[in-house]
């Protein structure tokens, strides 16, 4: 198949990848009832459907990475895709429930390929398009940040029209189109490692990936508290593992995951940790204020979707905004803007311990997307400017799967925070919390600096 670059299309196309993550990891909520009813499950059973998806999201991210940076991104993303075809086409015939799970942990495989690879991709596309690398990442995080917004919305809709099934079949066709433009139009894989199939899996680290993925998934399952019996289990090899992994990877050429070169790389590190927690600060307020307003305030769960899309929608809206902040006044400032941002808005969600009048109510959720969408794009430049052009892909998975870590702890934490009741007193105690993470944030991004930027004006601005 011949290959025409044609960068603005391949971006459309890399994005419309990077959106089937998101996507799908959040309309299938609204499928969970018709589960229940079809395969006759009960509640802890059927949210399997939703912790496979994560777990094999979460870790696959920085595998999927790391493969991008070895064997090339176009040649990854054209594989993901077509994983997530084939695992989307059969799942609506799978007889059981248990069939259905790992229909979404291959899917979830096949999109945490997208986005990595996406990031390598970013650099060659911005040189031929002759654009700044913040323009083709705001793309791409603004397919994220919507496709999250509209998966209930059209999840809702698939399943009241066709059934559970659809929700597998939509990403059929999109997959398919995402692979063949990729394939057609961005850039060919170049510089990259090939020959025998036994000296690729000589030198591939295979036991230091298998002792990151089984450690990340365990201290996942127990974050998640899926097995409750088993939790400290859980932990406990989960510690033993990642001390396995960090003495694989100090003593093993080349290692899956550079422990000396990512521990000297101290703005890749301050990044990270603050996506992570900006992230829970984030999901505090996605999974939180649902609650809230359905418990609290007596809202239909339909008026609640509605009162919470202005948060979405302003998201949307400060990401191209964003990139042309960044161009102007450099990643660092804009961060340190988004997350001052943040702390307003996690107060301002207070005033929800006094009233639930519903215009306030989409005010402040309004409010609170316009610093999810700075942060979230500053934090994406960030990430690009912070990683090593070879090293951009793992970088990139390692970053997804922060951002997963904070939602599962956020997660864990509204249920200790509600546990006495979901009311407008412990709401009272979840903003202080919010507020105590906005002020991590905050350190974080004053500490972050460009990694080899000098001068006051250089640390702010971007190369090119």
């Amino acid at each position: 198949m011949t290959n025409k670059p044609r960068p603005g299309l391949a971006i459309a196309a890399l994005s419309l990848g990077t959106a089937l993550n998101p996507l799908n990891s959040s309309m299938i909520a609204v499928a969970l009832v018709v589960l229940r009813q079809d395969f006759a499950l009960d509640v802890a059973t059927v949210t399997w459907v939703i912790t496979s998806f994560y777990l094999a999201s979460a870790a696959g991210q920085p595998l999927m990475g790391r493969l991008a940076d070895r064997f090339g991104p176009r040649r990854l993303f054209t594989f993901g895709m077509a994983v997530v075809a084939v695992s989307c086409l059969l799942a609506p015939f799978s007889p059981n429930f248990a069939l259905v799970c790992v229909a979404r942990a291959l899917m979830a495989v096949g999109t945490a390929t997208a986005y990595p690879c996406a990031v390598v991709m970013v650099s060659t596309l911005s040189r031929q398009a002759n654009i700044s690398s913040t323009r083709p990442l705001g793309r791409i995080q603004m397919a994220n940040t919507s496709a999250a917004a509209v998966g209930p919305v059209v999840g809702g809709l698939l399943v009241s029209l066709v059934g559970w099934q659809a929700l597998f079949a939509i990403n059929v066709p999109i997959s398919l189109l995402a692979l063949i433009v990729v394939q057609r139009v961005a850039p060919p894989d170049v510089g990259r490692e090939s020959g025998k199939l036994s000296a690729l899996l000589r030198d591939s680290d295979i036991p230091g990936i298998l002792a990151f993925i089984a450690s990340l998934t365990l201290a996942m399952m127990a974050l998640l508290n899926v097995m409750p019996a088993y939790r400290w289990w859980f932990i406990a090899v989960a510690v033993v593992l990642a001390g396995l992994f960090a003495w694989r990877e100090f003593r093993f050429s080349p290692p899956f995951l550079d422990l000396r070169l990512l521990g000297r790389n101290r703005p890749l590190l301050l990044l990270y940790l603050g996506f992570a927690v900006f992230s829970a600060v984030y999901y505090f307020a996605f999974f939180g204020l649902p609650q809230l307003l359905q418990q609290a305030g007596k809202y239909d769960a339909g008026v609640v979707g509605l009162l919470m899309l202005p948060l979405a929608a302003m998201s949307v809206f400060m990401t191209p905004v964003t990139v042309r902040f960044i161009e102007r006044f450099g990643v660092r400032s804009v961060m340190i803007a988004g997350v001052v941002l943040l702390a307003l808005a996690s107060g301002a969600l207070g005033v929800l311990t006094l009233s639930f009048w519903p215009p306030l109510v989409l005010v402040l959720t309004a409010l609170m997307g316009v610093p999810y969408g700075v942060v979230s794009t500053a934090s994406n430049q960030g990430l690009y400017v912070s990683a090593r052009p070879e090293d951009r892909g793992v970088a990139a998975g390692i970053f997804q799967t922060c951002r997963y870590l904070g939602a599962i702890t956020a997660t864990v934490l509204i249920g200790v925070l509600y546990g006495p009741g979901v009311n407008q007193a412990n709401w009272g105690l979840m903003v202080l919390v919010m507020l105590g993470l906005s002020a991590v944030v905050f350190v974080l991004a004053l500490a972050w600096r460009k990694p080899g930027a000098v001068g006051p004006v250089a640390l702010d601005r971007l190369s090119g």
